[in-house]
């Protein structure tokens, strides 16, 4: 039988942060009454990320490590949620800057049918700390675009806490464009606007989504460069609505018939 949820966590050099949070994790599932399974998207790292987790895995049959080339975090995120065999698929970062018991808050709403549940900043009851108002200001005015050009209606598409039914989660990871299969060598961290693109996919194949206010801690070891990944994301999102108007996204019949790339 398939778990009941995968955790999956993109990690690019994560030797530091990475221990603590898969030991809060482990903590957090081992009072669950659902069988759950941990993959950790190991983007290239070129520390000791791999080693680490692969020594855990001697002790824990329920984590897995999925070692890729450095190609960004999307590329790692969309590898973790292809290998993913839960009925739902939790996208949690690395630093769990949301943490991992706010999954309480998104449970109720995928078990009432939506199929994408996503953690939000913004909203009533969203909790936002340590972060410096000048990154609060660019993450308001990156929204304000998003909405403009994509996605109206969703305060916050890039908070990294994001649950999907295992079969939206297919459907959605098979048919992105941006950071698929052919996604190209990266040197350095690439924080990308994949999170907009794979809502994008989600409201055109009809599914239902909710945004839940979280708690979210603003992380100091935050590989954000302000300036570079900025233009990278408005990039990003203006690609989305060039590749929607080309018709390169498929329906969600054809999305749904395709087999899985490699």
């Amino acid at each position: 039988m398939p778990p009941f949820l995968s955790i999956v966590v993109p990690a690019y050099n994560e030797e530091r942060r990475l221990p603590a949070t898969l030991q809060a994790i482990l903590h957090f599932l081992a009072a669950q009454p659902f069988d759950a399974e941990i993959i950790i998207a190991d983007d290239g790292s070129t520390d000791r990320t791999g080693q680490l987790v692969e020594q855990l895995m001697q002790e824990q049959r329920n984590l897995h490590l999925l070692k890729l080339d450095h190609r960004g975090k999307g590329f790692a995120v969309r590898a973790g949620a292809l290998a993913a065999q839960g009925t739902y698929v939790l996208l949690c970062d690395a630093d769990l800057a949301v943490p991992i018991e706010e999954w309480h808050k998104l449970q109720p709403y995928c078990m009432e049918g939506y199929q994408v549940v996503i953690g939000s900043r913004e909203g009533l009851g969203a909790q936002r700390l340590g972060e410096p108002r000048y990154r609060h200001f660019m993450g308001r005015v990156f929204n304000a675009v998003v909405r403009l050009v994509a996605l109206g209606g969703i305060q916050d598409t890039q908070c990294g806490f994001k649950a999907f039914h295992h079969e939206a989660s297919q459907h959605i990871f098979r048919s992105v464009q941006l950071y698929g299969a052919d996604a190209k060598l990266v040197q350095g961290a690439a924080v990308t606007a994949f999170d907009v693109e794979a809502l994008f996919l989600a409201r055109k194949f009809g599914y239902r989504i909710k945004e839940i206010p979280v708690l979210w801690r603003y992380g100091v070891e935050t590989k954000v460069d302000p300036l570079r990944d900025s233009l990278r994301n408005f990039g990003d999102v203006l690609r989305v609505r060039w590749n929607d108007l080309r018709g390169r996204y498929p329906s969600l019949h054809t999305a749904a018939s395709e087999t899985l790339p490699k």
